[in-house]
C-alpha cells in the first residue's frame, strides 16, 4: 500500500488494463479514465465528498485530499482568437491569457464561456478534465508540472481528481508546456 493510499481510504492506486477493469474498480468511469486506461497510462484516481457550497473546486480538492496545492491543476479554456484552447495551471496561481495566447501564436485571450466549455468538453465547469474530452482542444500546461513527479487533475467529476506523471499527461492530450502561471492574487481580508 502506497502512502498515499494509507492516508485517505478514498484513494485508490489503480493500473487497469481494460476499460472493464476501470467500470469495475471505480465507481468513476469518466471519459478521462477510460482514454487513460485505454492509452495504458497509469494513473491513481483520488475521490473525496465535494462542497457544493465551494469557492474553489482546485483548493478544494487539494485541501480534501492532503495534496499540495502547487501540485494539484486545473482545467480552464479560454478564447484565442476565436478557437477554444485548453489551460492547464496549478491552483495555486491564475492563467496568464496573454502568455497563453502567445504559447499557441494568437494574439488575444479571454475565459471561454463556461456553458461554451461544457458543450464542447462534455464535463460541468468544476469537473473539466483535459482528458478524455468530446472534440480534442489545443491544451497547453504550465512548466511548473514539470517539477513534480506526480499532479492531480480533474478525473471529470466534481469531487474526484487524476495523479499521474506531468510527461503522460503531455503526451494524452497531445499538448505542449509553456509558462502560462501568474501568481494568484492576495486574498482580501
Amino acid at each position: 500500500m502506497t502512502q498515499q493510499t494509507k492516508q485517505s481510504s478514498r484513494r485508490t492506486e489503480l493500473r487497469p488494463t481494460s476499460v472493464r477493469d476501470v467500470a469495475k474498480k471505480t465507481s468513476v468511469g469518466t471519459p478521462a479514465t477510460v482514454a487513460l486506461t485505454k492509452a495504458g497510462v497509469p494513473f491513481a484516481l483520488h475521490t473525496y465528498d465535494h462542497d457544493r457550497g465551494t469557492g474553489s473546486y482546485g483548493l478544494e480538492a487539494a485541501e480534501a485530499l492532503g495534496l499540495d496545492a502547487a501540485t494539484v491543476f486545473k482545467t480552464l479554456l479560454a478564447d484565442v482568437d476565436g478557437s477554444l484552447v485548453v489551460a492547464v495551471v496549478p491552483v495555486s496561481g491564475q492563467l496568464d491569457l496573454k502568455a497563453l495566447a502567445a504559447a499557441v501564436g494568437g494574439k488575444r485571450a479571454t475565459m471561454a464561456d463556461p456553458a461554451l466549455a461544457e458543450r464542447t468538453t462534455g464535463y460541468v465547469v468544476g469537473g473539466i478534465s483535459p482528458i478524455g474530452q468530446k472534440k480534442p482542444l489545443r491544451t497547453v500546461i504550465d512548466t511548473t508540472a514539470l517539477q513534480h513527479e506526480t499532479i492531480y487533475v480533474s478525473a471529470g467529476r466534481r469531487g474526484a481528481d487524476l495523479g499521474l506523471a506531468p510527461a503522460d499527461l503531455v503526451t494524452i492530450t497531445r499538448g505542449v508546456t509553456a509558462d502560462i502561471r501568474a501568481e494568484a492574487a492576495p486574498r482580501s481580508r
